[in-house]
């Protein structure tokens, strides 16, 4: 027999799910910046004080919606890659960038919520960085492996960059040489502006074939960061 605390608990998590639910329907209608708790409240037949009781303001509900869109994208991500199995980084590579893509096409609004426009009056707390860091730890754990074990292509880096380059491998994978940290984010950038340009119609007219497309553009970033086809 089920105690009362737990009753509640299992009330609580069903309860909050249905108001992450229902903001998620708001952010495909209205889009992330007209998110309002009293809409949710009232699409849910709640008063808007019961609803304060999950989420206290609507910067709260964001930031809620965002951790679990990161953390989605990341599992689908971390398990395509655990499904390809030993077939190379660069394969491994393509692999990950097409579930990304995938995630991003079946959770468009998800996908603008946190890579689209920023939601005017809202700052992300660092509890979404985590969650955020996931395909991007992934991608730097292909290439770690791939430099482990056969090295990966080195480009030089041009002499005004260097400090910088030395800064943010530094900060993000020490064990990695400055080179192929700065080609790492600046794949991780074209990366998401190629899934960008498809969601938001910036392809139509000029891209058809849009699958082939990226698989070449995806392989084009692994040989960017230094990974080698066999």
């Amino acid at each position: 027999m089920s105690t009362p605390q737990g009753a509640r608990a299992r009330a609580r998590i069903e309860v909050t799910a249905a108001i992450k639910e229902e903001a998620r329907k708001q952010l495909a209608a209205e889009g992330a910046a007209r998110l309002s708790l009293r809409a949710v409240a009232r699409e849910l037949g709640m008063v808007s004080s019961a609803l304060y009781r999950y989420f206290p303001s609507r910067d709260d509900l964001l930031t809620a919606l965002i951790i679990d869109a990161y953390n989605s994208l990341g599992e689908t991500a971390e398990a395509a890659d655990a499904e390809a199995g030993d077939i190379g980084p660069a394969r491994r590579w393509v692999v990950v960038c097409e579930a990304v893509r995938s995630w991003a096409l079946a959770h468009p609004h998800e996908y603008a919520l946190i890579y689209g426009s920023p939601v005017p009056g809202y700052s992300a707390p660092e509890a979404t960085i985590p969650p955020a860091s996931r395909v991007g730890l992934l991608l730097i754990g292909i290439v770690r492996d791939a430099y482990g074990r056969h090295g990966v292509a080195r480009n030089r880096l041009p002499g005004e960059l260097e400090p910088e380059a030395r800064r943010m491998a530094a900060d993000l994978a020490p064990d990695l040489p400055p080179e192929v940290v700065t080609a790492l984010v600046a794949a991780w950038a074209q990366l998401y502006g190629l899934v960008g340009f498809e969601l938001f119609g910036q392809f139509n007219n000029v891209v058809v074939e849009r699958e082939t497309f990226f698989r070449h553009a995806a392989a084009g970033l692994a040989h960017g960061v230094g990974l080698v086809f066999p």
